[in-house]
């Protein structure tokens, strides 16, 4: 039989032996036996898994079902013997069964909605507060390698520079291309009645130059980059190879994040430069072709409507954007527990969380610059 579970009486403690291997291939069976298991006046039970051979999410489930069925009973339930192979599995599973626990149930009641917003509130700051450490602990060995240089990998960093840079100037040049042709003609459209159909340029620059070029670059790095971060230290968890570096005495922050942070920073200021090219390309390529505007009357009229402060900045808010995307990509990355589950969801949250971050920070420059009266 490719699993069993055998029941023992230690006084007044029950002892039960699963065995064999509870994954999800053998769901079927393993429901069907845990169902028969009774407390049957037993105050204790201990639950010993020595004897288990494998187990994957669905036999861990199972055993937290019986393990609730038991504790509903009036028994107290302890689960020994776990190992160092199950237990980080337990551990997870165990969790996530707290926090379905503590969630607040949909109807019912006036309060539900406040109870479910209070809820997700939580969740919120407590992620916050995670990132926040996360960043500490980031910036505290970043200060130790600039403290010493030597310590710097400057291969991985120029490998991600290059992953995250150079392999990205063809999406982010096309999607910006793109774009100054769309915003051309939307601008156009709305000049065109003013015989103002001139100020298109001006409107392209202005928006390019401070807004969407860096805008654009950051959120495809976010899609592109970001997700690749937690995904391969998602990988590397799932493998147990950050494990590997820790039992080694390596530091995994300064090994896979701190490289990927100064690459990304390093680089988005360029892509950032890119896009702004490429979209003023494309309207400029439409003024031609559709407005007949020359190409001279273009860039005279370009050079009227921006300074070379305008071009700055955009550029100046990127290395900030990309911070918080590698920031966030490789922290989700290092949350992923041993399954390919939370690979994809914690892969998901880095896109969702970088995206939303850059927005807010794009927001605070904004209002930054307009104090100013930049």
């Amino acid at each position: 039989m490719a699993h069993s579970i055998d029941q023992t009486r230690d006084g007044d403690a029950l002892v039960l032996r699963p065995r064999g291997r509870w994954v999800v291939a053998e769901a079927d069976g393993l429901d069907r036996r845990l169902r028969e298991i009774r407390a049957s006046g037993a105050r204790r039970v201990r639950i010993d898994l020595a004897d288990v051979e494998a187990m994957d999410t669905t036999g861990a489930w199972l055993l937290f079902r019986l393990k609730r069925g038991l504790e509903a009973a009036g028994a107290a339930v302890a689960i020994d013997h776990a190992g160092p192979e199950l237990a980080p599995l337990l551990s997870q599973i165990e969790r996530r069964q707290a926090v379905m626990a503590s969630a607040p149930r949909r109807g019912g009641g006036p309060f539900v909605l406040l109870a479910h917003v209070g809820f997700r509130t939580v969740e919120l700051l407590r992620l916050a507060r995670t990132l926040l450490a996360f960043f500490g602990e980031v910036t505290v060995t970043l200060l130790r390698t600039a403290a010493r240089p030597r310590q710097l990998r400057f291969t991985p960093m120029v490998a991600q520079m290059e992953r995250a840079g150079v392999s990205a100037l063809g999406i982010v040049g096309l999607l910006s291309f793109l774009v100054g042709i769309v915003m051309t003609y939307i601008g156009a459209q709305q000049l065109r009645p003013y015989g103002a159909e001139i100020f298109t340029v001006n409107l392209l620059a202005v928006g390019f130059l401070r807004e969407l070029g860096v805008l654009l670059a950051a959120i495809i790095i976010a899609g592109r980059s970001g997700s690749a971060f937690t995904a391969e230290i998602g990988a590397m968890i799932v493998n147990e190879e950050v494990d590997a570096m820790r039992t080694l005495g390596l530091d995994p922050i300064e090994i896979l994040v701190v490289p990927r942070v100064l690459g990304l920073i390093l680089t988005l200021p360029f892509l950032t430069f890119w896009a702004d090219f490429t979209g003023l390309a494309g309207g400029a390529v439409i003024c031609k072709l559709s407005l007949e505007i020359p190409l001279t009357t273009f860039l005279d009229q370009l050079r009227g409507a921006v300074s070379l402060w305008s071009v700055f900045l955009g550029i100046i808010k990127a290395p900030f954007f990309a911070a918080a995307i590698a920031l966030i990509g490789c922290n989700e990355g290092l949350l992923v527990t041993r399954s390919a589950e939370s690979v994809g969801r914690q892969t998901t949250q880095s896109v969702v969380q970088s995206i939303f971050l850059v927005i807010v920070l794009d927001a605070l420059f904004s209002i930054f610059f307009n104090e100013l009266r930049i």
